[in-house]
């Protein structure tokens, strides 16, 4: 590679760099400036003390995340959906009762 192509390269990679480090410092300059930036996790366990007595509520909790699954009643997931769909289409013309 010569000198010309080496310096190119340095110069493509620099700028990617730059790019990066400035949208991670206006990222960071925005979630202090909106409030999001604040560890609000044991305000949310005050805030919802009934969280375990509802049977619609998983939660999964990892070392890094909390993740809370709330399900509706009566919901139906779309998987189960799709697959009852296709099992009308197969299936033959249904008996009538005379």
């Amino acid at each position: 590679m010569s000198v010309k192509g080496v310096t190119k390269w340095h110069k493509g990679v620099s700028a990617i760099y730059a790019l990066g480090v400035w949208t991670m410092i206006g990222s960071y300059g925005y979630l202090y400036y909106t409030g999001r930036l604040k560890d609000d996790t044991c305000q949310n366990e005050e805030e919802r003390p009934d969280a375990q007595d509802n049977p619609n509520e998983v939660v999964h909790q990892t070392a890094h995340t909390k993740t809370t699954i709330i399900y509706k009643k009566d919901f139906v997931p779309y998987s189960t959906r799709i697959y009852n769909f296709f099992q009308s289409l197969s299936s033959g013309p249904g008996t009538r009762d005379i």
